[in-house]
């Protein structure tokens, strides 16, 4: 007997999250209640009271000083403000897709459009669903029950239809058909959850393929009864909560047996059925991993194997799936990392899951794919943070002339350019081979989009509310120059750009902002000035204790006499540059003891000349040289000699 197991089968993303979450609450030593059973499976809820958790029907119910969790079926609006006012703390588990019916019903009620509900009226889902809308409300759990309800009045003023996240989705295909032929642009929303459509679909597959069914889950588990529906179309199916539930002798005479559980089920009675059935095999001589082994053959494409690197190359890995086909994952098959190399991602003797692409019986080759069930994985949680808004983590792999590609749980995110920087006209192909936090936009098939920019743009809200909560002048702040214009450079001091003007930005005298800082830089600055109304910060980056003024103060008192360059000639007279950024002028009636008529017949740009300090006007910045009065003393020496 050939026994093989759905991939899909097992907890989903929002139900392991609510587990985790409470098995962590726990393990901290927290007082927890969960509002209802956590899951639709006996044998985890009995383990969490174990531990200590408590099942709790109403808020008014949970104990004193203990914390609740909000299973991730959701709740009514009402339930949220019961435990407000109790003033509980709660760890809210609920699905992100279920969060996103939740909205939808709010919006039916806010907009007066009549909310058409497809789902089982006695799930919690959909009655927490029912109790986020103010508005009309139908639920409907078959085509029979929707078309009872498609009256003119009942969608007098439009209609919003959604889904339990769990509803069967042939059944849902037919009832949205059923609806655009009686309503005028109904807004539909298909919210029935990825990983149940998988599911589905999966189970399906294999139905068809196999002889029996064994789908595992609780039996107040929704997504568990309708995979037994789908199965059943099928195959012989039975529907087991437990190993012990299961009729080995109903097994018996089937040549192909497939597995499969609901999002409830946790991985550990999978394994406990399972195991159960490989006793049957054991009866026959044939041990558990025989048994494991006789369910990978036949090799056929999309089937999910493991496999032993046994071989490396720059190109390829060579791995052992049990088979006597030799199995070959191409380098493009391995990662999305086209940067990366083969030795650097696994060893000899690494065991991998793989994915069947291609086989070929001839050749006796199987092409099997990493990249692609590693994809699958990640894309639920990338689905999940699409509707939660959750910000998710990822390395940017590559650019091109559009924007950026980003590898996020294994799956490639187009950022679009304009989606990758904050600022218009930034660099974004700096980001690649970083790794970067983003936010989830879209994922539809392989269109699946993230923003950059928006996790930057909230980052930098919360950076400028805590800067004009405490800025103040003086103060002083590292900053990076992110801009420059004529009059001056922009640099980020934390959310907010400040100016530092063309004056402020050196002691010598600069003709562009480029002369002294460059974009990127990293500088020290202080608030000079605060504009709060506008929003707008005056820097100084000028040190008072490199203002060369002071330095010339200290140096050179009046009378004394340097030699120093001529940088510029005037018809009045000549500049001397005595430090960088302090010139003083020497007259034309002080060049010489003779008359002279032209500067420029006197003196040369760059020429070395001796002159003497005889006055200073320090408000103004002026200083008076004289090479006069060193000629006369000289004149006056000599005529003592």
């Amino acid at each position: 007997m050939e026994i093989i197991r759905a991939e899909t089968a097992g907890f989903c993303f929002g139900v392991d999250r609510a587990v985790q979450l409470t098995y962590g609450l726990l393990a901290r030593g927290v007082r927890v209640a969960t509002l209802g059973p956590l899951i639709h499976n006996p044998q985890c809820v009995a383990d969490l009271a174990a531990r200590g958790a408590v099942i709790i029907d109403t808020p008014e119910a949970a104990p004193d000083g203990c914390e609740v969790v909000i299973r991730s079926h959701g709740v009514a609006r009402a339930v949220y403000d019961a435990l407000r006012a109790r003033g509980l703390r709660v760890h809210d588990a609920t699905c992100p897709f279920v969060a996103k019916i939740h909205r939808l019903a709010r919006a039916a009620g806010e907009t007066g459009k009549t909310l058409f509900l497809a789902g089982d009226r006695t799930h919690p889902e959909v009655q927490g669903i029912v109790g986020h809308t103010r508005g009309s409300v139908f639920v409907f759990a078959n085509l029979e029950e929707l078309r009872a309800i498609c009256t003119p009045e009942n969608g007098k003023n439009g209609i919003f239809v959604a889904a339990q996240t769990t509803f069967e989705v042939k059944k849902w295909q037919e009832c949205v058909k059923f609806l655009k032929k009686v309503y005028t642009n109904p807004e539909i929303f298909d919210t029935i959850c990825n990983a149940t459509g998988a599911r589905q679909q999966e189970a399906e597959n294999l139905a068809r393929r196999c002889d029996r069914m064994v789908v595992i889950g609780g039996r107040r588990s929704s997504n568990t009864q309708k995979l037994a529906a789908v199965a059943g179309r099928f195959a012989d199916t039975v529907a087991v909560e437990t190993a012990d539930e299961l009729d080995m002798a109903w097994l018996l005479g089937a040549r192909t047996v497939g597995v499969t559980a609901g999002a409830s089920t946790p991985s550990s009675i999978i394994e406990e059925v399972l195991s159960k059935m490989s006793e049957e095999i054991r009866e026959e001589e044939l041990s558990f991993e025989e048994m494991i082994d006789a369910s990978m053959k036949p090799v056929y494409a999309g089937k999910v194997v493991k496999g032993i690197v046994t071989g490396i190359s720059p190109s390829e890995i060579q791995v052992d799936i049990g088979t006597k086909q030799t199995g070959f994952v191409k380098f493009e098959e391995l990662t999305n990392d086209a940067s990366a190399k083969v030795e650097e991602l696994v060893q000899k003797g690494d065991e991998l899951d793989l994915i069947v692409t291609k086989v070929n019986d001839q050749e006796g080759v199987v092409y099997l794919s990493k990249k692609r069930l590693d994809e699958n994985k990640g894309r639920e949680a990338v689905a999940a943070a699409v509707e939660s808004g959750e910000i998710l983590e990822g390395y940017v792999s590559e650019s091109n002339s559009g924007g950026l590609v980003v590898l996020v749980n294994n799956v490639r995110v187009f950022v679009p350019r304009s989606q990758a920087t904050l600022r218009h006209g930034e660099d974004y192909t700096a980001l690649v081979k970083t790794n970067v936090r983003l936010k989830m936009k879209q994922c539809e098939g392989r269109h699946i989009v993230g923003s950059i920019r928006e996790v930057l743009a909230a980052e930098n809200d919360a950076k400028r509310e805590a800067f004009w909560a405490s800025v103040e002048v003086d103060k002083k702040y590292t900053g990076v120059v992110k801009s420059l214009t004529n009059y001056g450079a922009f640099v980020d001091i934390g959310g907010v750009d400040g100016l530092v003007h063309i004056s402020e930005l050196s002691w010598n005298r600069i003709k562009h902002p480029s002369e002294a800082v460059s974009v990127g830089d990293t500088i020290e600055v202080y608030v000079k000035s605060i504009d709060a109304e506008n929003h707008k910060v005056s820097l100084g980056y000028k040190k008072a204790e490199d203002n060369p003024w002071e330095k010339f103060k200290a140096e050179y008192p009046i009378g004394c006499t340097f030699t120093a360059p001529v940088v510029s000639i005037t018809k009045f007279g000549a500049f001397v540059r005595i430090l960088p950024g302090v010139d003083g002028l020497v007259h034309i009636s002080e060049i010489s003891t003779e008359r002279v008529e032209k500067v420029s017949d006197a003196l040369s740009v760059g020429q070395e000349v001796e002159v003497k300090l005889i006055d200073v006007d320090y408000e103004k910045k002026r200083i008076s040289l004289s090479m006069k009065a060193l000629l006369s003393g000289k004149a006056d020496g000599e005529e003592e000699e």
